[in-house]
């Protein structure tokens, strides 16, 4: 990711929560195929760094991440994991260090102007915007663009593909992160072709006039 940011892989950064290694693999080939490299593995599942090593080994043209980083200790063991960017819901100073000190990107969560501010003052412009819905949508977002022209971001939390087209609008929206194209029924029953298909469409949802990679 040295030419682009995790925030240009694609329009969309899938969240997945994967509580059977087994699904790992098949689920990444599913969403890469659909043209959605960029995956984010949460980890709230005891199998999630083991899903992050499989997909890292298994699916080299998926760029797989760790999200749900919530302590330096974990930042630290997604990446020996395969890893190549972390995600996580707010941040601290010793989370920050953490990340920053990982060696790939990293996207720290904020939902407040203040937030944002003190990760500029920090050197930090690519940002996660959590919980994005119930913390006033593309509308608070838009808002930011004027005052906070540098920040960028990844809104993820309760968004759709009908309101991902809303952020995508947004000159300070990157990508936004989503669960829709990967739904549990399908994940648990192997309906790789229709995780596929939701992938597919959600790769549709460029920012207007923007040109696929």
């Amino acid at each position: 990711m040295t030419a682009v940011t995790v925030l240009d892989l694609a329009p969309v950064l899938p969240v997945v929560v994967i509580d059977d290694v087994s699904r790992a693999v098949p689920l990444a080939r599913a969403l890469v195929a659909g043209g959605l490299p960029a995956i984010e593995v949460t980890l709230r599942t005891h199998a999630a760094l083991t899903a992050i090593r499989a997909v890292a080994e298994e699916v080299p043209e998926a760029v797989v991440g760790a999200g749900t980083v919530l302590r330096p200790a974990q930042a630290e063991a997604a990446v020996r994991a395969g890893a190549r960017f972390l995600v996580s819901p707010g941040w601290t100073e010793r989370l920050l260090d953490a990340m920053r000190a990982s060696g790939v990107p990293f996207l720290p969560g904020v939902s407040t102007a203040s937030e944002v501010l003190a990760l500029l003052e920090r050197g930090v412009r690519e940002m996660k915007f959590f919980p994005a819905e119930a913390a006033g949508g593309a509308p608070y977002l838009k808002s930011l663009a004027a005052p906070l022209p540098t920040a960028r971001f990844c809104p993820t939390g309760g968004i759709g593909p009908g309101a991902a087209r809303d952020y995508l609008a947004l000159p300070n929206v990157g990508c936004v992160g989503g669960t829709w194209m990967a739904p549990p029924e399908a994940v648990r029953s192997g309906d790789w072709g229709r995780v596929t298909e939701l992938a597919r469409e959600a790769a549709q949802l460029r920012r207007p006039g923007a040109v696929a990679c």
